[in-house]
């Protein structure tokens, strides 16, 4: 299969220096780019800025903001037979992004945060044939946001993980289907867990779309 994955965080510039982002390592998008090209699979990867390099084997793409992913993802899906977003993308930006660097003057500044696009959403709106695996980062009501992200996103499964995997080299994983069930459980350092969830999607997922789990 030649399979799409999204790995690490995107930034949202304030000004021309400062960024809002989040503390993505990129690890569990890179493993599962490592264990699906050991595995026989074409790869395209889409990172954000991450101190990683990248496996061998694979075709790379580089971007930062959330638009540059979604652009770059819309692009690619079309020639691909499915995807595996571990992408953690920044959900707000400021509405307007100052030319050059804000200057200290001793007063509070207030900024105005405005919804980044929803790429997984936008790939799910045309998916056609091809399957999605995408990741959910819950730390409240968790079941419950993954099967909505799911549902809202067109996802052929949700991979649900804690906050403890924030930069971190392990994870813990619980891999719903859309009747809510937990299909798959794994448990370890992140490549391990990439091997497994890999093994899963190939068990779970044919180059046509129809899911077989």
């Amino acid at each position: 299969m030649r399979i799409l994955i999204t790995a690490g965080p995107t930034r949202e510039y304030i000004d021309d220096v400062r960024f809002l982002s989040n503390a993505s390592s990129g690890r569990m998008g890179y493993a599962l780019a490592a264990a699906a090209i050991d595995s026989g699979h074409e790869v395209v990867l889409v990172t954000g800025p991450v101190e990683l390099q990248p496996p061998e084997g694979c075709e790379v793409f580089a971007i930062e903001t959330t638009d540059q992913l979604r652009r770059t993802c819309l692009d690619l899906f079309p020639a691909c037979d499915g995807v595996i977003a571990t992408a953690a993308v920044c959900d707000y930006r400021p509405e307007r992004r100052v030319t050059g660097k804000i200057t200290k003057n001793g007063q509070p500044i207030v900024l105005q945060l405005v919804e980044t696009s929803d790429v997984l959403a936008e790939l799910g709106a045309c998916k056609e044939h091809r399957w999605i695996v995408g990741f959910a980062l819950e730390s409240q009501d968790p079941r419950n946001n993954a099967m909505r992200k799911l549902r809202m996103k067109k996802c052929d499964y949700i991979v649900l993980n804690d906050t403890s995997a924030i930069s971190s080299l392990s994870n813990s994983i619980e891999i719903l289907s859309p009747q809510a069930k937990t299909v798959g459980t794994f448990a370890g350092t992140k490549v391990d867990v990439a091997r497994d969830l890999l093994k899963f999607i190939e068990s779970a997922v044919t180059p046509s779309g129809r899911n077989t789990v």
